[in-house]
C-alpha cells in the first residue's frame, strides 16, 4: 500500500488546549481514526533558530519531541485539513512510502 510517513517536530514544553502539543496531535490522530501515531522524545536537537533543545536531569521541558505516522494519502489530506483550522504552528516532514504488514497475524 502506498502512503506517507509524516513526522511532526516540537518540544515537550509546547502546549495546546491544555495538553502537550505532541499528545494533542496523537489524540487528534486517534479521534480521526488514523491507523496509528507514535510519540517519541529525543535527547537533544536544534531547530531552525539554531537553539539547542535537550533533556537535562532536572529539566525535561525543552526535550525534543517527534510524532510519527504512516498514513494513506486520504488520511494525510484529512489530517492536514484538520490541523490547518487549529491555532498551532508545527514543522513536519512528509515522505512517500510503501507500507504493509509481513508475517503471520497473531492469534
Amino acid at each position: 500500500m502506498k502512503g506517507y510517513l509524516v513526522i511532526f517536530f516540537t518540544q515537550q514544553n509546547r502546549r495546546y488546549q491544555g495538553k502537550m502539543l505532541g499528545e494533542w496531535i496523537v489524540d487528534v490522530a486517534k479521534e480521526m481514526g488514523l491507523r496509528g501515531a507514535t510519540l517519541c522524545t529525543g535527547i537533544e536537537g536544534f531547530g531552525h533558530t539554531g537553539k539547542l533543545h535537550s533533556s537535562h536531569f532536572f529539566e525535561l521541558a525543552d526535550q525534543p519531541t517527534e510524532i510519527r505516522m504512516a498514513i494513506t494519502e486520504d488520511e494525510s489530506e484529512r489530517l492536514f485539513k484538520r490541523l490547518e483550522i487549529e491555532e498551532i504552528s508545527v514543522f513536519y516532514v512528509k515522505t512517500p512510502i510503501e507500507m504493509g504488514t509481513v508475517g503471520k497475524k497473531a492469534s
